[in-house]
């Protein structure tokens, strides 16, 4: 459905430019949830953002569903349809809602802009508010008289409102309470089984992605350094910033969690304006020899569709 290659977006700041993505490539089959995880600051959002033209890309090829979409303008994007097929739900559940719309105006909004029939709309506003777990009664109430949980839900109603087949979900549950947090991720599979969506699931919480992931892709200082099915890369990790991530997690049992193995990792993530040359994450590597500063650090298959940027895997 997706296919992603050799993307990338620089931000120009007074300090330099940022290289937030640099060669990033990846494909999401229809269907599947592809989780992209790493830690804050990699490119995750940006990512997410240049795929579906908040952020135009500086170069690299965008193609969904067949159509090479790079160069389209948002408008173009809107007239052609695929901003309709192309939905995303943002980090904060309160930010990215209107304070001066109430959630039924919120979720009614993309459906004007594109076109769905007025006599037709406010059934759907009923019926998505009772997909997302909220009450009809709801739709006249503002987003700050709703919870976090409440306000995320009205989120998603929004993106599903256009009947979308690709959707991004860019950390929809970082800002919500442990409880809440698996209600709406249960409810995200739920939706993803019975109007079969298609996600590209952003978060930093590894436990989590394995769970919804069907695929996971690890990201460090804007390049993609592994990917393999979810449970293939949890249980044989490659990359030694990965198997660093995945010594972080908590363990729920205070024996395994004594006895497992803690990989730390030494200094300071480079700055984004000046990246290590040759391979990125050799400035913290645990494994690392001189010749890593100037080695070609490309995803190539270790076997059993397992990739890996590390040349001495």
């Amino acid at each position: 459905m997706l296919e992603v290659s050799e993307l990338v977006k620089y931000f120009d700041t007074p300090s330099g430019r940022v290289h937030s993505v640099d060669g990033v490539s990846f494909s999401v089959h229809k269907g599947e949830t592809l989780g992209l995880v790493g830690e804050s600051g990699c490119g995750k959002t940006t990512t997410g953002r240049t795929i579906i033209k908040l952020y135009e890309p500086d170069s690299g090829k965008i193609i969904f569903d067949g159509q090479d979409i790079t160069g389209l303008t948002g408008q173009e994007m809107l007239k052609s349809g695929i901003r309709k097929r192309m939905q995303m739900i943002f980090q904060d559940p309160y930010a990215s809602l209107n304070p001066r719309m109430t959630a039924g105006e919120i979720i009614r909004e993309p459906m004007i802009i594109n076109k769905f029939p007025r006599d037709e709309l406010n059934d759907r506003v009923k019926h998505l508010l009772s997909l997302v777990g909220l009450n009809q009664e709801q739709a006249g109430r503002y987003p700050h008289e709703f919870s976090g949980g409440q306000r995320q839900r009205i989120g998603i109603a929004r993106a599903l409102a256009v009947e979308p087949e690709f959707i991004i979900l860019d950390e929809p549950v970082s800002a919500l309470d442990v409880s809440i947090q698996a209600q709406i991720v249960n409810m995200l599979e739920d939706l993803q089984k019975n109007l079969g969506l298609t996600y590209l699931f952003i978060a930093h919480d590894l436990s989590m992605i394995r769970h919804i992931s069907t695929r996971v892709a690890v990201m460090y200082l804007g390049r993609i350094v592994e990917l393999a099915d979810s449970e293939e890369l949890y249980s044989n990790p490659l990359h030694p910033y990965t198997i660093s991530l995945l010594s972080a997690i908590p363990v729920p049992d205070p024996d395994k969690s004594d006895s497992r193995k803690l990989v730390t990792l030494e200094g300071e993530i480079p700055s984004a304006i000046n990246p290590p040359t040759g391979c990125s994450f050799h400035t913290r590597c645990p494994r690392a020899r001189p010749e890593c500063e100037n080695v070609n650090a490309v995803l190539r298959d270790t076997g059993n569709k397992h990739l890996c940027s590390c040349p001495y895997v």
